[in-house]
């Protein structure tokens, strides 16, 4: 059990992939995901948003609205692009301070590591540290305003 409290979509999110036992259901949890992500517009596909160290193209986007971050992303890779909304769905709507001090850890609870290939992995906890360079990227253009 993990000493840091998750946000409640996040730790929700987290939860659900707990349940599932076997590798496949985490693979048909992500693919899920990945079917309900809102399509990302075209014009966000740009070299600033793209994850590097992903073997897949890899895009996320976020936006200040409110106080609040919310993310757009995609991926060329289905099981990614669940990756991806996975992350956005569990980061949207919280503050650049809440995602900023949130550790991977919780990546490591779903049990995915086991199921994905390391390039994989690593590219989820790559997404997950691009979305964090973006919140701090708003953050600080919100404290120079």
């Amino acid at each position: 059990m993990s000493t840091h409290t998750l946000p409640e979509t996040l730790d929700k999110i987290v939860q659900k992939f707990k349940r599932r036992e076997n590798p496949r259901q985490k693979y048909e949890q992500l693919l899920w995901y990945a079917k309900r992500l809102a399509p990302m517009p075209e014009e966000e596909k740009t070299p600033e948003n793209k994850v590097a160290g992903c073997v897949s193209q890899v895009y996320v986007c976020a936006h200040l609205k409110d106080g609040k971050v919310y993310y757009h992303g995609d991926s060329d890779a289905q099981l990614v692009k669940g990756l991806v909304a996975f992350l956005i769905e569990g980061l949207n709507g919280l503050t650049p301070q809440q995602i900023l001090s949130l550790t991977p850890d919780f990546i490591e609870e779903t049990g995915l590591r086991v199921s994905l290939t390391p390039s994989r992995a690593n590219g989820f906890i790559n997404i997950f540290k691009k979305m964090q360079q973006q919140a701090s990227r708003l953050q600080s253009q919100t404290l120079q305003s």
